[in-house]
C-alpha cells in the first residue's frame, strides 16, 4: 500500500520526472495510436429499460430517476429529445437547479405491482481535441460558472490535505497550462485502477490522500485530478456519462464492446484554461488501459499505456455520452440523502433507495445503437 509520506514526497520530484518521458517508452508509442480528433457526427440512440422491484415485504410509493444527457458543447455533443414509455402515474424532466442536470422522474401509484418504463434518448457525438502549442481566442467562463467549477463539493474539497498535495504538485509550474498538466501527470504516476471496487466508485478525494491508498476507478482517479485542479485555482469539473461504442484505435478497455452498456459508464474530467476554454482530460483511462487492455498489468511505457497517456490530455474519443458534470445531486420527490453524482439509474421504494450498481436485483437494462442511415 502507498504511504501518505511516499504519496506527499513524489509530487515535489514530479516535475523533473516527468519532464523527460524514456526514450524506450517514446520509441513504443510511435507504434501505437490513440489520436482523437474532430471529424464527422455519429447519432446514436440509448434505451434505458426499468422496472424496479419491491424488497420483499416492502409496500408503499415506488419512484425511479434515469439520467438523460444534459451537456450540450458545438464541439463535441449535441443531446437530442427523449421520448418513452411507462404506466407510471407521472413522468417529467427535471433539472438540477446548481448544475442542470437533466432527469426523467418516475412515481408509480403505490399499488402497481410490476412498475416499468423504457426511455430512449439520443445525441450526436464526435472526438474532440484542443490544440496546445498556443493559446487562442477561447471564451472566458462567466465568473459565476467559474466559481461554480473552483467551490468544493461533499467529496470534493479543496482546502487542507488536497490543497497541500496541489501546491507540491505544481510548484514551479510555470502558467495554468504547466500547472494542469502537472497534475494530470501526477495522478497518471500515482494512481492505479483498483478492479475491486464497485461501479465506477465514490470519488471521496479527502480519503483517499488521507490514508496514502490511491487506488480506485473514474470517479475516484477523475475527481481526484478534479480537485487537485481546483485546489490550485484552475476551474474543472467531472463529466459522467456511459461508453456507447468500441475505441476506433481498436483500445478494448476504452470502449463498449457490446450493445449492452449496462455497466458501461465512465466519467471523464475536464480543465478550464485561459485561451483554450475546457480541455479534456482522462487520467483514470489511462490506468485503466494499464490494467485491462490485453494482455493486461502494462507498464506505463508500454506502447499502448504510452500512447493513451500523451493523448488523453486534450482529446478524448466520440464513443462517450455525457450526462452531466453534477454533484450533490438532490433527487426531487425524495428525502433522502443527496447523491455525489448522478450516473446510474436510481429507485426508491417506499422511501428506500434501491442499490443502483445491483442493475439484476433493481432492475435496469441499458442499450446503445449507433443511427448510420
Amino acid at each position: 500500500m502507498t504511504s501518505r509520506r511516499d504519496v506527499l514526497r513524489a509530487g515535489v520530484a514530479l516535475s523533473a520526472a516527468l519532464a523527460a518521458p524514456s526514450l524506450a517508452g517514446r520509441a513504443a508509442a510511435a507504434d501505437a495510436v490513440f489520436a482523437p480528433s474532430p471529424g464527422d457526427w455519429r447519432q446514436f440512440t440509448l434505451t434505458t429499460t426499468i422496472a424496479p422491484k419491491r424488497p420483499a415485504g416492502s409496500a408503499g410509493p415506488i419512484q425511479a430517476w434515469v439520467p438523460l444527457p444534459s451537456i450540450e458543447e458545438a464541439a463535441w455533443i449535441r443531446p437530442g429529445d427523449a421520448r418513452w414509455t411507462t404506466n407510471a402515474a407521472s413522468a417529467t424532466i427535471e433539472r438540477d437547479a446548481a448544475y442542470g442536470a437533466a432527469m426523467l422522474h418516475l412515481a408509480w401509484a403505490d399499488d402497481e405491482a410490476s412498475p416499468t418504463a423504457e426511455v430512449i434518448s439520443s445525441a450526436a457525438l464526435r472526438d474532440r481535441a484542443v490544440a496546445l502549442a498556443a493559446p487562442g481566442p477561447a471564451q472566458p467562463l462567466a465568473e459565476a460558472e467559474r466559481q461554480l467549477y473552483l467551490r468544493p463539493t461533499a467529496l470534493i474539497p479543496t482546502d487542507g490535505i488536497v490543497r497541500e498535495t496541489a501546491d507540491r504538485i505544481t510548484a514551479g509550474a510555470d502558467g495554468d497550462l504547466a500547472k494542469a498538466r502537472a497534475i494530470y501527470e501526477w495522478v497518471v504516476l500515482n494512481t492505479f485502477r483498483d478492479a475491486a471496487v464497485r461501479g465506477c466508485g465514490l470519488g471521496d478525494i479527502a480519503s483517499m490522500l488521507h490514508t496514502g491508498y490511491l487506488g480506485g476507478k473514474c470517479a475516484d482517479l477523475n475527481a481526484l485530478y478534479v480537485g487537485l485542479a481546483r485546489a490550485s485555482g484552475l476551474p474543472a469539473r467531472d463529466v459522467y456519462g456511459l461508453r456507447v461504442a468500441p475505441s476506433r484505435f481498436g483500445y478494448k478497455s476504452l470502449g463498449a464492446n457490446s450493445p449492452t452498456v449496462t455497466k458501461a459508464q465512465h466519467c471523464r474530467a475536464e480543465v478550464h484554461l485561459a485561451g483554450f476554454g475546457w480541455v479534456p482530460v482522462d487520467p483514470a483511462d489511462v490506468r485503466k488501459v494499464a490494467l485491462e487492455e490485453p494482455p493486461g498489468k502494462l507498464a506505463l511505457d508500454d506502447a499502448k499505456v504510452a500512447a493513451a497517456r500523451g493523448g488523453l490530455f486534450g482529446a478524448w474519443e466520440g464513443n462517450w455520452i455525457a450526462y452531466n458534470d453534477a454533484h450533490d445531486v438532490a433527487l426531487p420527490g425524495s428525502a433522502g440523502p443527496a447523491l455525489g453524482f448522478l450516473m446510474y439509474p436510481q429507485a426508491e421504494v417506499a422511501g428506500v433507495r434501491l442499490d443502483c450498481l445491483d442493475a439484476e436485483t433493481f432492475a435496469y437494462n441499458l442499450e446503445a445503437a449507433e443511427i448510420t442511415a
